[in-house]
């Protein structure tokens, strides 16, 4: 069993369109949107939802009213300024936590002389297992201004694993978040290959060498797609060169087509289309399968 993780170090650079249409052509591999802050894969999947289940991660604050002393300690001691006063006359509890703005430091549990405010683990969102027309799928919605992300993708992955091994699927396919932060960490480490999409924009440069700069620490092969290509053939050399420097293998180009806009509109994979850019997105592919310039893919 074998992951591809397909991510990119900026938004906007076509990377779900690639994963969706990567998993067409794969014959059912397991699907992991680890995108979570932001998932759209199902958007172009359909999946039916199968199992749905609560992710909890960290904690917050819970002020009891009814225990509550109102001596104000957890206001002083609240760094993150979630705790409000209420106002007694109007029948208000003296303190409350405002859950928005409650880190989860535990502060306030600490130092409280009543024990009057509980810490209960915090519903951050939740996760899915689902079928698509292509196979299984696992993804996630992280709740509004929910943290722990990094902990909901690696729950996502872990589903994901267990799918294929219960169901003899040889390849996961991951769309995984841009950036570099910790939910990136979270969706590549341990992947057998990774795809950097990116485009031929300075922006695209500067954040697809971050984005190596991270596979390279963590030593995981590293192959880099430039979609939208001829919008400025002379940045993409320029990108593919510095791609190679860096010990990534260049993986193709893609052509902009505004088919892709039409497949989404239509709810489809780019590769169910008949467009330009298909021929592209197939040579891709055959290309991380089988690896080129004499260096393995995914076989």
């Amino acid at each position: 069993m074998k992951e591809l993780v397909i991510i990119s170090g900026k938004g906007g650079t076509g990377k779900t369109s690639l994963t969706a249409s990567f998993v067409a052509l794969a014959g059912r591999p397991v699907i992991a949107d680890c995108d979570v802050d932001a998932a759209d894969l199902h958007l172009v999947l359909s999946p039916a939802v199968e199992e749905r289940h609560e992710f909890r991660g960290g904690h917050e604050a819970v002020i009891r009213a009814e225990a509550c002393i109102g001596c104000g300690v957890c206001m002083d001691n609240c760094r993150f300024g979630a705790v409000r006063a209420g106002d007694e006359s109007a029948g208000e509890a003296p303190f409350s936590i405002d859950p928005i703005a409650c880190e989860g430091c535990g502060v306030c549990v600490r130092f409280c002389p009543a024990e009057a405010i509980d810490f209960p683990e915090r519903l951050c969102g939740e996760w899915m297992v689902s079928g698509t027309r292509y196979g299984p799928m696992v993804h996630a919605r992280l709740g509004v201004a929910a943290e722990n992300s990094g902990k909901l993708v690696s729950t996502v992955r872990t589903e994901a694993r267990r799918i294929a091994e219960e169901k003899g699927h040889t390849l996961i396919i991951v769309d995984g978040p841009p950036g570099i932060g910790c939910p990136v960490i979270a969706s590549l480490t341990g992947a057998a290959l990774v795809l950097a999409v990116t485009e031929p924009t300075v922006s695209g440069e500067h954040d697809l060498d971050r984005v190596l700069s991270l596979t390279r620490h963590f030593r995981i092969p590293t192959a880099v797609c430039v979609n939208k290509w001829d919008l400025n053939p002379d940045m993409t050399e320029r990108i593919e060169d510095k791609a190679r420097q860096s010990g990534a293998r260049v993986a193709g180009r893609v052509r902009y087509d505004r088919a892709v806009t039409l497949a989404q509109m239509q709810g489809k994979a780019v590769v169910e289309m008949e467009a330009p850019c298909v021929e592209d997105i197939r040579g891709v592919w055959e290309r991380i399968v089988h690896g080129n310039d004499s260096r393995s893919g995914l076989c």
